[in-house]
């Protein structure tokens, strides 16, 4: 193995919000192996959150993205279609001999995608060696791995991504004083497009869906805290993943003034949305993490999960409000909503 220009597998299929906690790899590898290639095996359903960061034009990012369609596969197992795709995932994955590859998720899917890498004879193959709390883990996962790497079970998503990888190269453990970089200002800059037109600024996005049912801030909060930011001239924004979060996103915008229920937008398009806000509010959800990451204003709302999970601790303009069975309140929100909003820029 150099190890100047080492070859690098990043494997983090899935969700939104766990591929982008751990983005901060790429740029903590690029400052140490600067020379490295660093390739990521990711859902496909997440390209769009790793195409910023693919080397072109003097930049040095990430290499190579690998889709991975398991989910999609997943549903039609039978069909020679997707054992013709997979089969092109695999020859696309071994085209590349790594040194050292990096799981940070832990379960078997992940696993497998570590298996059928090709690896040099003394390839570092490391991974999670324990769960942590209030995250998935299956422990046979371990089995895959040369290289298991104990973590506190308390540990945040992105300090345990650069555990893992730390220990992987024998680095001495990154502490959150380096602050972790996502995107970096200048790919920000970049995403900064003008929104939909239907987006009347300055307008004020409400991420209130969630997957988990006690995870939501409660409709009547949301209803206190859209009358509010209404009351002094912005425009409410309500998306929605599917029809029964419509459902909940046309309910609150009848009792908000002037607020909006757009048309359903891709991950792509949540860049720009996310980045023509003039703040985005939301709970424990991969969107609302995503403008935290873009370093823009946000209030993250925590009401039945752990603030030290995945709270924003890497800017300022990042309020993490609640935390797990301890909703926060309605003038608390409303609170940091408009400390954001009024802070000098």
């Amino acid at each position: 193995m150099s190890t100047a220009s080492p070859k690098i597998l990043l494997v983090k299929l899935s969700s939104l919000g766990d591929v982008l906690h751990n983005l901060p790899l790429v740029w903590d590898l690029r400052a140490r192996l600067p020379n490295a290639q660093i390739d990521w095996v990711v859902e496909e359903a997440y390209v769009h959150l790793l195409e910023p960061l693919v080397s072109k034009d003097g930049f040095r990012g990430i290499d190579r993205i690998i889709p991975f369609g398991l989910r999609r596969w997943k549903k039609h197992l039978f069909e020679l279609n997707s054992w013709q795709q997979f089969f092109a995932f695999k020859k696309q994955l071994q085209e590349v001999t790594y040194d050292t590859v990096i799981e940070t998720q832990g379960l078997l899917k992940s696993a497998l995608v570590c298996a059928l890498a090709k690896k040099a004879p003394d390839a570092v193959v490391a991974g999670l060696a324990n769960a942590t709390e209030f995250s998935g883990y299956e422990p046979i996962a371990r089995t895959f791995y040369n290289h298991p790497v104990q973590v506190p079970i308390h540990s945040h998503a992105v300090d345990r991504s650069r555990l893992v990888m730390c220990s992987a190269f024998d680095w001495p453990v990154i502490k959150r004083t380096d602050t972790p970089q996502f995107y970096g200002s200048k790919i920000a800059l970049d995403l900064s497009k003008a929104a939909s037109p239907e987006l009347k600024t300055p307008y004020v996005l409400f991420f209130h869906s969630t997957a988990r049912e006690a995870k939501r801030w409660s409709n009547e909060a949301w209803v206190s805290l859209g009358k509010e930011l209404a009351s002094r001239g912005y425009q409410v924004v309500l998306p929605w993943g599917n029809p029964a979060e419509k459902a909940v996103s046309v309910a609150l915008a009848k009792q908000i003034p002037n607020a909006l229920v757009p048309p359903a937008f891709s991950i792509e398009d949540a860049f720009s949305v996310i980045a023509g806000a003039a703040l985005t509010v939301g709970v424990d959800t991969g969107l609302t993490h995503l403008a935290a990451v873009l370093g823009l204003p946000t209030v993250e709302i925590y009401c039945d999960s752990p603030l030290w999970k995945t709270e924003g601790y890497w800017a300022y303009h990042i309020r993490n409000m609640g935390d797990i069975q301890n909703p926060p309140s309605t003038d608390e929100v409303i609170k940091a909503s408009l400390e954001l909003l009024t802070r000098p820029t």
